[in-house]
């Protein structure tokens, strides 16, 4: 059952074009069936009907004449498959094949009560019959004759070659334009993209059922897109109000009396503003795409953010080459490459960027030896403001933001974000950025 399964083609063209096709061939081969049977019976009641109407004829010129001038006519009474000799012939067993049997009825129809006919097939040729009888005279007279099968014409399976291929090319083009919407909507789907901007719409043309689907899945797409820019909105607007009162809070702050309380409160404070912060700026990673593509050196641009955060004195190391130029938002990338080194500085203190391509993507990747990240959480880490157990303490607790900003500003690259636990302790975390000219 199992084994049967895997038979059955696994993709939706191809299971409809089975399914049509062999509706289509099964009842064009019944249909060819029956015709060929109808014909056949047919032309065997034609053949047989000329048979007896033939033989009968010629028996009866053959008892009119005399005898000296019966084998003057016999030349011209035989056919091409039958003809007559003036003796007794061969004897030998009743036919038994159905044709032969069936023009032995047909004989005796024709000539069985007038000349007491005897038909017997001939010994080591079952495809051949005579038929035995006497004229008015006592003279014998037998017929030797071989049944003629249906005739076939030779352009028949010239027509059913090509009806067979009109059939596959019919069926192959209903198919086609069947799924094609359905391709259309699995990859607008696929590549759906909550920016208006770099969104794929889907072509409001075809069918009315076709053209349906598509506005509603365009109207989807910007229905979503509407939500998240409200989101945002309220985000940015929430996180950048909240810096007024956090900042007259710390003047106010300043004014106390030098205690435990007053550290403590404008630690806090602290840790507030940088919520803040970096709730604006994943509020506005989303006006990343609005930035305008432009040519750099991949391998001078990565060598000169690593450079500067080597003249600050932190320890990243640049190992790889990446050739060449390509095509891409500078800024969106310098954003998410410092907020992932960031990341891997503050949970191990040191970091490594390394550069290279694989089937014509630019792959870069960002190496910490910190705790790294359960396996379960792997996943969970990019959502925002979440944050991992063990990270929830005052040295590095973060706000949780940092790889969410990351993931949408590679996201608006049309390239691709990934963790993974590195051997031996720490996290990788690889950037895949795809189509872009190298």
């Amino acid at each position: 059952m199992k084994r049967a399964w895997r038979l059955w083609p696994q993709t939706l063209v191809s299971r409809l074009l089975l399914i049509l096709l062999l509706g289509l061939l099964l009842a064009n081969g019944l249909t060819l069936g029956l015709l060929l049977l109808e014909r056949a019976q047919s032309a065997k009641a034609m053949m047989l009907g000329n048979l007896e109407y033939d033989v009968a004829t010629s028996v009866a010129i053959l008892d009119r004449l005399p005898a000296i001038e019966r084998p003057a006519w016999i030349p011209r009474l035989d056919r091409v498959n039958y003809h007559y000799l003036l003796q007794q012939g061969r004897s030998g067993d009743y036919p038994t094949g159905k044709r032969l049997r069936d023009t032995a009825r047909s004989l005796k129809a024709a000539l069985g009560d007038r000349y007491h006919l005897k038909v017997n097939a001939i010994p080591g040729d079952q495809g051949r019959l005579q038929a035995h009888m006497r004229l008015s005279d006592g003279s014998p007279l037998t017929l030797d004759l071989v049944p003629r099968t249906m005739p076939f014409a030779t352009w028949l399976p010239i027509v059913l070659v090509i009806q067979l291929v009109l059939l596959l090319g019919c069926t192959w083009f209903a198919v086609r334009n069947a799924v094609r919407p359905l391709v259309a909507l699995t990859r607008a789907a696929e590549s759906l993209n909550p920016d208006t901007s770099a969104a794929v719409r889907m072509a409001e043309s075809g069918p009315v059922e076709v053209r349906n689907a598509a506005k509603a899945f365009n109207a989807m797409q910007d229905r979503i897109a509407a939500y998240l820019k409200e989101r945002m909105q309220i985000l940015a607007a929430i996180s950048h109000d909240l810096q007024t009162p956090i900042t007259r809070i710390k003047l106010r702050s300043e004014l106390m009396e030098e205690n435990d309380i007053k550290a403590k409160l404008l630690q806090d404070l602290e840790e507030m503003t940088h919520l803040v912060r970096e709730g604006v700026a994943y509020a506005r990673t989303s006006e990343s795409s609005s930035e305008k593509p432009c040519r750099i050196q991949p391998h001078a641009f990565i060598d000169s953010l690593v450079c500067d955060y080597q003249d600050t004195g932190q320890p990243v190391t640049l190992a790889g080459k990446l050739p060449g130029s390509v095509l891409t938002k500078p800024h969106a990338l310098r954003r998410s490459l410092c907020n992932l080194i960031d990341n891997a500085l503050k949970f191990s203190g040191s970091a490594e960027v390394v550069v290279g391509q694989a089937a014509g993507n630019i792959i870069i990747q960002v190496l910490d030896r910190g705790p790294g990240i359960p396996p379960a959480e792997l996943y969970a880490v990019l959502q925002p403001f979440y944050r991992v157990e063990s990270s929830r303490n005052r040295m590095t607790g973060g706000t949780g933001l940092g790889l969410a900003i990351a993931q949408q500003l590679v996201a608006s690259l049309d390239g691709s974000l990934a963790l993974a636990n590195r051997d031996g302790g720490g996290l990788a975390v690889t950037i895949t950025l795809t189509d872009m000219t190298v």
